[in-house]
């Protein structure tokens, strides 16, 4: 595998990162991540198209670009990899809304379901997808040894609409996945949070998928402002520094969920992904050096005896760890490079949502306020 990255501002164009001996016309795979504004520009576009003119082209919006050890906003990150032994087949659907997630997950499988599959790498909008049942709709159709990882797109902290494009300019509504072919391709994948929990557990008693209604009874809205004092008035940005960890029956730790919006009128709070009735909700709150920590052992997680510096790590970050680790937040890169050292090109972008099996699982879930970081290595 050879790697090369670049970054785009307006300020200074276009300007290489990583560049290893590389010819950008055997390059067959490019994964952007970018401003939406910026994204939305043909020119960024026509430029890739142009400079790598065989290759399969993924580009998404984000709430900040993640190139190298830096962290950046208003910035376009371009990861060209040249793929020697492994091959890659691309999918794509368009959704409307958030019920037709797990019928786009079906549908996206399906498309990528021949033998050798390996890996799926899946970004999704990240205002009209339900991650959770776009992963069930995956699982449904793929072998339960291929792994699926990769996140919603962002909009910074907007909430407003994210974009995606496979080989063409990126739009609203789309989700667009990669697949990777063959034995010579090793892949591994960590993903870790380090919120804490506090207040009391309350059980969902009324939900609709990821629409949440009611804890222990009682409008879920009424008791989220209760906890949140004066951020409360800044909803559902300031949800993003208060999410909630669920525990159903069917694991052991629990799962994070971030709010995507609220309703007045019906008191209701909708998450990036499901909340089963039944199941424990528990509000949790920032602690910066566990955020930091969480990051290195996620990374530590992807090693293996046979792969201590892998090609590319891909990090989906949580754009509520951005919010709260603020001028920090670059730390939480620098402790991955750390862990792998010089050899790995890094490349990532903080999400809306991120998709990862929990640790001690092969099941894929969707996860909110973590570090997620999937690597790829051709032996």
């Amino acid at each position: 595998m050879k790697v090369q990255q670049k970054k785009f501002a307006k300020s200074t164009g276009w300007e290489v990162v990583r560049n290893g001996d590389f010819d950008a016309k055997n390059c067959n795979l490019i994964i952007v991540f970018g401003n939406r504004a910026l994204l939305a520009d043909k020119s960024i576009y026509n430029y890739i198209k142009e400079t790598y003119p065989n290759a399969a082209i993924l580009m998404n919006s984000t709430a900040g670009e993640i190139i190298d050890t830096n962290v950046n906003d208003e910035t376009v990150s371009l990861t060209a990899i040249q793929l020697e032994k492994t091959t890659i087949k691309t999918a794509i659907v368009q959704i409307e809304d958030l019920q037709c997630s797990f019928k786009a997950g079906v549908n996206l499988a399906a498309q990528l379901n021949t033998p050798d599959l390996k890996n799926v790498l899946v970004i999704a909008d990240g205002q009209k997808v339900n991650g959770s049942d776009l992963v069930l709709g995956m699982q449904e159709s793929l072998d339960k040894n291929v792994i699926i990882t990769g996140g919603l797109a962002g909009d910074g902290a907007q909430f407003e609409k994210t974009l995606i494009g496979l080989n063409e300019i990126p739009i609203e509504g789309r989700i667009a996945a990669i697949g990777f072919y063959g034995n010579s391709i090793s892949i591994t994948c960590g993903s870790v949070g380090g919120y804490d929990s506090f207040g009391h557990e309350r059980l969902i008693t009324k939900s609709k998928q990821n629409i949440l209604y009611e804890l222990d009874n009682k409008p879920a809205l009424d008791i989220y402002k209760r906890y949140l004092g004066d951020y409360a008035n800044d909803l559902p940005a300031s949800g993003l520094l208060f999410p909630l960890s669920i525990r159903t029956n069917d694991y052991n730790s629990s799962l994070v969920r971030t709010i995507l919006a609220v309703n007045e009128e019906e008191k209701s709070l909708t998450f990036a992904g499901n909340m089963p009735e039944g199941s424990y909700a528990r509000l949790m709150t920032a602690n910066f050096d566990r955020l930091i920590e969480g990051a290195s052992l996620a990374a530590q997680h992807t090693i293996k005896d046979t792969i201590k510096e892998p090609d590319f790590a891909l990090l989906i970050s949580c754009v509520g760890r951005k919010l709260v680790l603020n001028q920090r937040i670059e730390e939480e890169v620098e402790v991955v490079r750390n862990i792998y050292g010089n050899k790995t090109a890094i490349a990532g972008f903080y999400s809306y949502g991120e998709i990862a099996p929990s640790l001690g699982y092969h099941k894929s879930e969707l996860h909110n306020q973590t570090m997620t970081i999937t690597t790829f290595t051709e032996q």
